[in-house]
């Protein structure tokens, strides 16, 4: 078969075009791999970042509380301990507790709030007290009677409350572990084996923080 050169000429111009796109098409297609590859690095920095956001977020939440030590102590004060220290680490700070304080009325296991007090009683006080400081200045003068925290508070403090026995103390710690903190003293009520005369007994008595 005899090709003329032209049609030669043709034939080659259309091999290179079709070579072109060939090149153009591969090309593309890399570029695009090569997209999506690196889509999934970026995704996971977005992750790191987030993580990164969150572990700030952690670390700015409030790690330290204040605390303001009173009554039988030998320095007492405002003390900043660590989330999660109980009373006996603010006595300890405070010096300790003196001569005249009652050793038997402390709590000294009770975890520390942010803007507690914590009253040290002298012997044949009430006891000691671990009570937020925002409380009205018109009851600030009631430490010596304080009012139960019925979300702190122990099985032998909650039975120093009238009508409440180990087996009402046992049942409102039950409560409070399964249900979360009480919102408002009315919620006593929900407690098995406490019904609306216990509470008119108790109200004037606890609060909850």
């Amino acid at each position: 078969m005899h090709f003329s050169k032209k049609q030669v000429v043709l034939s080659t111009i259309l091999v290179c075009v079709i070579l072109l796109l060939l090149g153009v098409y591969v090309f593309q297609g890399r570029v695009t791999s090569d997209q999506e590859f690196s889509l999934e690095p970026a995704e996971e920095q977005a992750g790191l970042n987030v993580k990164d956001k969150q572990k700030v977020q952690a670390t700015s939440q409030q790690t330290t509380v204040l605390v303001d030590v009173k009554g039988a102590v030998k320095s007492p004060g405002v003390y900043e301990l660590a989330m999660g220290s109980r009373i006996r680490d603010a006595i300890r700070l405070s010096g300790g507790i003196t001569d005249e304080g009652d050793k038997n009325a402390v709590n000294l296991a009770l975890k520390l709030q942010d803007e507690m007090v914590v009253y040290v009683p002298k012997i044949g006080e009430s006891e000691s007290v671990a009570i937020p400081s925002n409380t009205s200045p018109g009851t600030s003068s009631n430490i010596e009677n304080p009012l139960v925290n019925l979300n702190t508070a122990t099985s032998e403090e909650l039975q120093q409350l009238d009508g409440v026995g180990p087996a009402k103390a046992s049942a409102i710690i039950s409560y409070r572990e399964e249900n979360g903190p009480f919102q408002k003293i009315e919620d006593l009520m929900n407690v098995s084996g406490i019904g609306q005369k216990s509470f008119d007994k108790l109200k004037e008595s606890i609060r909850v923080q």
